[in-house]
């Protein structure tokens, strides 16, 4: 028996309300799971677009340790990347002096392609996951440890 075209229509488009009210997060409503968002944006902490660099994507994930009292250092990141601050408090500076503190349970999205400083707050150690969202063969980090701040 031949089928159609708006058969085929018909019971392609059955299931679209369907998909169209399952949550962006894909869990049962009544499992064990709790979903808490940590962050959703388009812009780093200063305001900035996110944007993506071209070529083979690639994901780093590293836990990063500031001794209390401790410096970064100058430095900027040419991919995008994005951290959970796990202890301690850090203030980041850019090099025109504005600067942001983050705190223990706060998300953030990384400066790009600017300079700044970390800097671990109240003689405590910082330590922090991120995410790094680069390309391969590209750097995460880049150091200016010629950069002083006027």
């Amino acid at each position: 028996m031949p089928v159609s075209l708006r058969s085929l229509l018909v019971a392609a488009l059955l299931p679209l309300p369907w998909l169209l009210s399952v949550p962006a997060h894909a869990l049962d409503a009544t499992s064990a799971i709790t979903v808490t968002p940590l962050l959703k944006t388009s812009r780093s902490w200063d305001g900035r677009q996110i944007v993506y660099p071209a070529g083979q994507g690639e994901v780093t994930a590293l836990v990063i340790e500031l001794a209390a009292d401790g410096e970064t250092g100058w430095h900027e990141h040419p991919v995008p990347s994005f951290a959970y601050i796990l202890e301690g408090e850090l203030e980041v500076t850019r090099r025109d002096g504005s600067f942001k503190v983050f705190k223990p349970g706060d998300a953030l999205a990384e400066v790009v392609d600017t300079y700044h400083n970390g800097r671990a707050l109240n003689g405590k150690p910082v330590k922090l996951v991120v995410f790094y969202t680069g390309a391969v063969g590209t750097p995460l980090t880049i150091a200016h440890p010629e950069f002083k701040r006027p």
